[in-house]
């Protein structure tokens, strides 16, 4: 009889975890840090206009995102997935493999990748994308015998150029998971690196080991990696003027009282320069959103109507207050006709 009891109540729990595991009243959105404030600004608004409950919106990094949006259908797993760049072809495929089939992939912006320093610090920075890899890179070429790469051998500025700063080089910037360390790697380490005519041949020739040369980070210190917190790193440029910080420009906009954004190859990094494609770091934006999900869990299609109305990411829109940089109107109209219809990405 006890032992029946104790089969009654483990199939009693059993049934309770499952009736609990399908069903959820709530949006749920993991992702980009840099994509958080926007998700979170309309999961608010949403909240409270509407009889839906206000979204639940984590940031964990595009790349952690990513694996916990595409590891399966159901309610257990994330609805939405905010991305500082595009989702990838091997993510793409894990998420199939799981059963994440119909993925509707959304832009909702553009935002672009700041060098930040503290306004207290002692000179206003000015720095190439060229400056920046060589600064950065884990490998450069060595200055005494072109062709050849040698470990990163700067500990200052100045040793890149003599126009920089005499101080020593210290950026703090996202891990590996963030989507935005991945865009800076494109944009601005990539962007120095081939500069460098033999690297850029090698592009041809060798796909991956090209890849390595320009996006492999240093790690011996000048480099540090602050999280997926990026007021930590404002924290961090206010103790010490003489860092340089790396996030998404929504950031710096929200904090023009504390930090300042360095020019990179001469162009600063405003609203103005980002929406007229002049500034060179500059990155879309998506939201990534289970088809499958829609209908499953309750506000996922009205919750999208709110993200893609004009009130929303339009040029005067309530996003452009947090930063956000719009598309133009043609590029808004694409998106939001893919948002209402749900048509699904078929392929990268």
């Amino acid at each position: 009889m006890k032992f029946s009891r104790l089969i009654l109540g483990a199939l009693l729990a059993t049934a309770a975890g499952s009736a609990l595991a399908a069903s959820r009243d709530y949006i749920y959105a993991v992702g980009s840090s840099t994509v958080y404030p926007f998700t979170t600004t309309v999961a608010e608004r949403f909240g409270k206009a509407t009889e839906f409950p206000t979204p639940k919106v984590e940031s964990t990094g595009t790349g952690g995102g990513m694996k916990l949006f595409c590891a399966g259908v159901g309610v257990q797993h994330p609805d939405i997935e905010d991305a500082s760049r595009r989702i990838k072809k091997s993510e793409l495929e894990r998420c199939r493999k799981n059963g994440v089939k119909d993925i509707v992939e959304i832009k909702i912006g553009y935002d672009g990748i700041v060098m930040a320093h503290s306004r207290k610090a002692p000179h206003r920075w000015n720095l190439t994308r060229r400056q920046i890899f060589l600064a950065l890179a884990k490998q450069i070429p060595d200055p005494e015998n072109p062709g050849k790469l040698i470990a990163n051998p700067y500990r200052t500025w100045r040793q890149i150029d003599p126009s920089l700063p005499d101080i020593a080089i210290k950026v703090y910037g996202p891990p590996p998971t963030s989507g935005t360390r991945d865009a800076f790697a494109e944009l601005a380490l990539e962007g120095g690196c081939k500069t460098f005519d033999w690297i850029k041949a090698i592009k041809h020739e060798d796909k991956k080991r090209y890849k390595a040369i320009c996006h492999g980070i240093r790690e011996d210190g000048a480099y540090v990696e602050a999280g997926e917190n990026d007021n930590l790193i404002v924290q961090k440029l206010e103790a010490d003027p003489n860092t340089l910080g790396i996030f998404g420009f929504s950031f710096l906009d929200q904090n023009v009282d504390k930090i300042a954004g360095a020019r990179v190859d001469g162009v600063e990094p405003t609203f103005e320069n980002i929406a007229a494609s002049q500034y060179p770091l500059s990155r879309p934006l998506f939201i990534y959103v289970k088809k499958a999900h829609v209908g499953l869990v309750p506000g996922i299609a009205q919750f999208l109507d709110e993200y893609t109305s004009e009130r929303a990411w339009g040029d005067e829109g309530y996003l452009t207050d947090k930063g956000l940089i719009p598309m133009p109107a043609a590029e808004r109209e694409k998106y939001r006709k893919i948002a209402r219809q749900l048509i699904p990405l078929e392929s990268l």
